[in-house]
């Protein structure tokens, strides 16, 4: 196992950076998840790690050594592609062994190592099978365990559920939560689903525009978003927002519904007549009924998910979604009144979209 340690490190092609001067320390057994949306640079950083890019400045550090001009075979890394990168012609058992045959370990050893790994990932069964024979989800069992049988000190993973349905997603999260469970081999993940980063990171590193935006446990990005992206990339449905002006002590909307300005602001934010906010709150954060703290709206559309109810409405002007028990079926057009909590309620600059705490 090792740390991976990034300082400035870029990329760019010709005047375009895609990578611009980011700094990131994983330590020794981390579960770390590049998240962001297509094009923020996640899967390029990833492969800059390996060696697969050439990088355009800073330096990348794998455990004690700089990595920046070594090869990705001496980089002592394994990487799970999304693609399940198996050669078709070889059987599960001979693409898992073929690192292993390339290195010269013997017959004896390699056949342990891929055995174990086979038990692992629970694919025994299918050493002498070849890769058209499985199911996307058995194939990317068995890239796992390709990489798995190497023993490398860090693992990347470039989006490698993206392929599969629903289903077999879920089941194969399950087995990488496991796999790094057991091992406890540092893992640098790529993904553009924030459900997949939430469930499986210690750590998620939100990307966007080649920057990252914030740093964080699941538990930290989620809660305490840095900035309105954030908010709304983290979560699902994702955070709402609406804009506010404060007046007179209150947060004025613009279809006339106001909030307390001193019970959400705390101390330290100044709120001084015709500031604009951007009010964010997350869906689950609504309570129906009675409050003292609420907004009155006019429901449009109702989602009865059997678990729970996705009421959306509006308010001034903006969409928003709560999500209410499943006893509660409002019908679209009736006047509704949403309770909400003031400690859940989060404040954004208007100017800045930057969190205020």
């Amino acid at each position: 196992m090792a740390s991976v340690g990034l300082r400035k490190l870029e990329k760019s092609y010709g005047a375009f950076r895609v990578v611009k001067a980011i700094d990131l320390e994983i330590i020794d057994g981390e579960f770390v998840v590049l998240v962001g949306p297509s094009g923020c640079g996640k899967s390029t950083t990833l492969r800059m790690i390996a060696g697969l890019e050439s990088i355009s400045g800073g330096e990348i550090r794998i455990g004690d050594r700089i990595v920046n001009d070594l090869p990705p075979r001496e980089r002592d890394i394994a990487m799970v592609f999304q693609d399940y990168a198996l050669y078709p012609h070889k059987t599960v058992r001979e693409n898992m062994g073929f690192s292993l045959k390339v290195r010269g370990v013997n017959a004896g050893e390699a056949d342990a190592k891929i055995r174990g790994a086979a038990e692992m990932l629970g694919i025994t069964h299918l050493l002498d099978r070849r890769p058209g024979q499985l199911s996307g989800g058995q194939r990317q069992r068995v890239a796992m365990g390709r990489a798995i049988v190497r023993r490398p000190q860090v693992f990347l993973f470039d989006e490698p559920l993206s392929n599969l349905d629903a289903k077999l997603r879920g089941q194969v999260r399950t087995e990488i939560k496991r796999l790094h469970q057991t091992i406890g081999t540092t893992i640098v993940y790529v993904t553009h689903d924030q459900v997949e980063a939430m469930t499986l990171a210690d750590r998620i590193v939100i990307l966007r525009g080649g920057d990252i935006e914030q740093i964080g446990t699941p538990d930290e990005v989620y809660n305490n978003p840095a900035n309105v992206f954030v908010g709304s990339f983290v979560g699902s449905p994702s955070m709402n927002f609406a804009k506010a002006r404060a007046a007179h002590g209150y947060l004025d909307f613009a279809d006339g519904n106001r909030l307390p300005l001193a019970a959400l602001t705390g101390t330290g934010i100044s709120a001084a007549d015709g500031r604009e906010f951007i009010v964010g709150i997350r869906p689950e954060h609504f309570t129906s009924g009675t409050s003292d703290i609420g907004l009155n709206c006019e429901v449009q559309v109702v989602e009865p998910l059997g678990s729970d109810t996705l009421v959306h409405f509006s308010v001034a002007g903006a969409t928003l979604t709560a999500r209410l028990p499943p006893e509660l079926r409002p019908r679209p057009g009736e006047a509704f009144k949403l309770g909400l909590d003031p400690a859940k309620i989060h404040l954004f600059d208007a100017e800045t979209e930057r969190a205020l705490h």
